[in-house]
């Protein structure tokens, strides 16, 4: 059960940057469809690729993209994502790689195009859909593809039709994972590109 007092805001920046306390349990946890990104990037190529983890949280497959050397940058809008991001890199002995703190909403992030963008567990907000496609629209190389993994949260085919709306195909498998803790999962992985 996930604590949902587990973080505190006491200088009021979650609140300034529009995050609701009642989000709060959501971040701080290495989720299902983390892990099963994580898995998905152990082979997939990365060589000369430029790759962004959007909504990194805890960032487990940025971590382990930069242990394969990959030219890995990780975002998200959440205040203490950067200070855990540093703090597994010093556990794991690990070089640092770009953080930017980006909200979907803002078109004068500090971010570029990248040729791959992967993310996990994004769909829980209705209004998501709409704006996640928009900021991968915005921040994808016109040859890039976007992997996506999803628990099912009941955004997933509006996401999905967000996507068409900019140009994007979508091949979608079914995928039954076991996480760290050997429980069973089902879970949806999205890859989209153009054309």
């Amino acid at each position: 059960m996930k604590n949902v007092n587990q973080f505190s805001d006491a200088k009021g920046i979650a609140k300034n940057l529009g995050i609701n306390s009642a989000t709060w349990s959501l971040f701080g946890v290495i989720w299902p469809s983390s892990e099963a990104l994580a898995q998905i990037m152990l082979t997939s190529p990365i060589k000369n690729k430029t790759i962004l983890e959007v909504g990194c949280g805890m960032a487990l497959p940025s971590l382990l993209l930069n242990k394969r050397k990959a030219d890995i940058t990780a975002t998200d809008h959440h205040p203490d994502a950067e200070l855990f991001l540093e703090k597994n890199l010093k556990l794991n002995n690990d070089t640092g790689f770009p953080f930017i703190r980006a909200d979907w909403k803002d078109e004068s992030n500090l971010l570029k195009k990248y040729d791959l963008i992967i993310a996990s567990d994004l769909l829980y907000q209705i209004g998501n859909p709409k704006l996640l496609s928009k900021f991968i629209n915005n921040h994808l190389n016109p040859n890039g593809d976007v992997f996506l993994v999803d628990p099912g949260r009941g955004n997933t085919n509006r996401f999905i039709k967000e996507m068409k709306i900019h140009g994007f195909k979508c091949d979608q498998n079914n995928h039954k994972f076991s996480t760290h803790l050997k429980q069973e999962v089902n879970l949806k992985v999205l890859k989209f590109c153009k054309g």
